[in-house]
Parts: structure tokens; sequence; C-alpha cells
């Protein structure tokens, strides 16, 4: 599994960086918990609130956004995406 994860302000990406892991690794939900802290590990954000929102549209479109509210502190962008290849 491919994990990438972008850094949005209005409509200028501010950092994008990816992340892989080994499908033999774990099941589904495993891969895709250890790819998120990773990207954002690698982004130097923190780990957003996942919302029934964000798993509709990850089932669906193999992507989703998380707004600047789904995080704890307060942030310098207004939204993180991620999507799986």
């Amino acid at each position: 599994m491919k994990l990438t994860g972008k850094l949005i302000k209005g409509t200028t990406t501010l950092m994008e960086k990816t992340y892989e892991v080994d499908d033999s690794e774990g099941t589904y939900q495993d891969r895709l918990e250890k790819c998120l802290v990773e990207v954002c590990s690698l982004l130097s954000i923190e780990v957003p609130m996942w919302l029934s929102k964000n798993t509709r549209e990850y089932a669906r479109f193999r992507r989703t956004s998380f707004n600047a509210d789904q995080f704890f502190n307060p942030v310098f962008f207004e939204r993180f995406e991620i999507k799986s290849e």
C-alpha cells in the first residue's frame, strides 16, 4: 500500500509526502493506520481525528481530506488530503 499526503492552503500544495508499506503486513486497516501515522510524521504534523465522513470518503474514493478543525492544535494549512494507490 502506498499513501500520499498533501498539505493544502487555498489552491496551493504546501508539502507532499508518500509512504509505502508492504501489503503482507497485517490487515488493510493496520496498513492504512501505519501509513497515515508515517505520512503525518514525514510532514511534521499531528495525526488528525478520523471521522465517519473520512471513512465514507475513503471507502468510496480511496482518498479523503481533513480540515484544520480535525486537529487538536492550530495548524498552518487549511486541508490535509490523503490518497492511496
